[in-house]
C-alpha cells in the first residue's frame, strides 16, 4: 500500500494506530481520523462527556488520551444524532493531536495536512 502511515502522539511520539485501521471519512465540522482499532497506548476514561458546542453538540463521548503523556488525542462517540451515528463506538483521532509517519518514503507529516484515500463504512 502506497499510503501506509503510522499515527503518533504529537506530544511524545508514542504510536497510537495506523492507516490500515482507517474506516471512514471525516464528517463536516470535525477534523478526525476514524479507526477500527488503536494500540494499547490509547486510554479512555469510563466517564462520559457531553459536547456543549460545535459538531459534537449534544453528543455523549469518551475522551481518548495518550497513555504515555496524557495528551487528549480523540474520542469514542457513545451517542449522537443520526448524522454522526456511523461514528458510534469507533476511535476518532483529532488530526491536530496526531503526527503521521509514512513508511514508504519515511516522511513525517502533520495529520491535519494529509488526505488519505477515501474509505467508507458499509451500513
Amino acid at each position: 500500500p502506497e499510503e501506509c502511515a503510522v499515527f503518533h502522539c504529537r506530544s511524545c511520539w508514542t504510536v497510537l494506530g495506523d492507516s490500515l485501521q482507517l474506516c471512514g471519512q471525516e464528517p463536516p465540522g470535525l477534523s478526525v481520523l476514524i479507526c477500527f482499532k488503536v494500540t494499547s497506548d490509547v486510554a479512555w476514561e469510563d466517564s462520559l462527556l457531553v459536547g456543549l458546542e460545535g459538531a459534537l453538540l449534544g453528543c455523549a463521548y469518551y475522551l481518548l488520551s495518550c497513555r504515555s503523556c496524557g495528551l487528549a488525542v480523540g474520542f469514542i462517540l457513545h451517542s449522537s444524532g443520526s448524522d454522526l451515528a456511523y461514528l458510534r463506538d469507533l476511535f476518532c483521532f483529532f488530526k491536530d493531536s496526531i503526527i503521521c509517519y509514512f513508511l514508504k518514503n519515511q516522511r513525517i507529516i502533520e495529520a491535519s495536512k494529509v488526505n488519505f484515500p477515501p474509505v467508507t463504512l458499509k451500513e
